[in-house]
């Protein structure tokens, strides 16, 4: 399908991200006074070689130096003085900035932050666990995901521009973990209509099923669905999103069968057969995972069914993290948190009289999928200039997508689809 923009589009340029150039990524304060700065920077060097050592990646500086093996992964420090000083200044989250700054850089960014993702829980040793108070800041009042903060929160990340994630999502415009049976040959767009259709199968949607969707994205699920003869009701808080799908389920022929909502989960209304949503609850926020489970539970029917995709980590990384404001959360996904099978699994025992009936797991599948965006996003540079995000802004989302995909690789992250069921067992 040509991709156009709506003509009620409300893109959010660039500059209000405050990453719309290297200078603004130096306004940052951090937490730290100037006048500690050099002793933070040298305590960053402490911590930065006994990371290095452990998780087997080589640090290059530019003056010659080096810090842990001879092999393994290269991260290739070019400004020594400016990266030290954002690392020792505000830690994970100045490593980030760094990247976007361009004080570092690797020859295969996944490979260099893998070995970080994979034993994110033992780089900093017992004796030094006292640095996290450094570093570790409180989540913003304002992104608490209430229904204004949830609609700021999605607006930041979703109405970016279409054009912008046109540039490395697959025809489908589906932004989501594909599920792929032969990665070798098979094209991104048939594992993600594998993945849509196995959570369609998952949650009995057929012919005259009133489905509805939670997190609409670009509308390929409810398309899909209502090619099955279902009538849907799809909600978003994206206003690119929204009207994209609406012009998508034109142009595939079911717009008759596609209502397309910009409208809050807490004020969905009606009755369903069946309830599906993909990788939304990681955007609820844990205050809110018990109302969005008993939304759940009240608007599907007797013996309706639900599938759920959505991110993992295991359930202490998540207990451990929870209270963390990261580099994720203030450049990518305001509000978030990745929830944990445990939590889910209580959250749906303790609140509502759903029951968990089946879960696929396939984070493999998820670094495939990052992989292709990358590697599509990387060879988009050209548009993604053209739509007016610069050089800082790419990195950032480089970095992103590196990121993730690296936390898939290294197992410390996951994917699963579950499936609910109301009624008895």
């Amino acid at each position: 399908m040509t991709m156009t923009r709506p003509a009620n589009s409300q893109r959010i340029h660039p500059a209000r991200l405050g990453v719309s150039a290297a200078v603004d990524v130096d306004r940052w304060p951090g937490l730290a006074s100037p006048r500690r700065a050099p002793v933070r920077a040298l305590i960053a060097k402490v911590v930065m070689r006994r990371i290095a050592r452990h998780a087997g990646l080589r640090v290059e500086r530019s003056d010659g130096g080096h810090l842990g093996p001879d092999d393994g992964p290269v991260v290739q420090v070019c400004s020594p003085g400016r990266f030290f000083t954002r690392v020792g200044r505000d830690g994970k989250i100045g490593f980030g900035e760094a990247y976007m700054a361009g004080d570092w850089d690797a020859p295969d960014l996944v490979a260099a932050i893998t070995p970080l993702a994979r034993d994110v829980g033992s780089l900093i040793p017992p004796r030094l666990q006292w640095i996290r108070r450094l570093y570790d800041a409180r989540h913003p009042q304002a992104e608490d995901n209430d229904r204004r903060g949830a609609r700021r929160n999605i607006s930041r990340h979703y109405d970016l521009s279409n054009e912008l994630f046109a540039s490395f999502l697959d025809e489908t415009m589906t932004y989501s973990s594909a599920l792929f049976d032969r990665p070798d040959t098979e094209s991104l767009a048939a594992a993600q209509q594998r993945k849509i259709d196995r959570l369609l199968d998952q949650a009995g949607v057929t012919h005259g099923s009133r489905v509805l969707e939670i997190g609409t994205g670009w509308g390929e699920l409810a398309i899909r669905a209502a090619r099955r003869g279902a009538c849907v009701t799809t909600i978003t808080l994206s206003n690119e999103q929204a009207a994209l799908a609406v012009e998508r389920a034109k142009a595939a022929g079911v717009a008759g069968l596609v209502d397309v909502r910009l409208c809050d989960y807490r004020d969905v209304a009606g009755e369903y057969d069946a309830i599906v949503s993909v990788e939304m609850i990681e955007a609820v926020g844990e205050r809110w995972w018990p109302t969005y489970f008993e939304v759940l539970d009240q608007r599907l029917a007797q013996g309706g069914r639900i599938a759920l995709q959505a991110i993992l980590m295991p359930h202490p990384r998540m207990l451990a993290s929870r209270r963390s404001y990261t580099w994720i959360h203030k450049y990518i996904f305001p509000g978030g948190l990745i929830p944990s099978l445990e939590a889910i699994e209580e959250t749906v025992r303790s609140r509502t009289s759903l029951h968990l009936t089946d879960r696929v797991t396939f984070g493999s599948s998820y670094a495939e999928t990052l992989r292709r965006w990358r590697e599509s996003f990387d060879a988009a540079s050209a548009t993604v200039d053209a739509l007016g995000f610069d050089m800082t802004f790419r990195r950032m989302w480089r970095f992103y997508l590196a990121y993730c995909e690296a936390g898939f690789r290294a197992g410390y992250l996951d994917v699963a689809q579950l499936t609910l069921v109301k009624g008895p067992t």
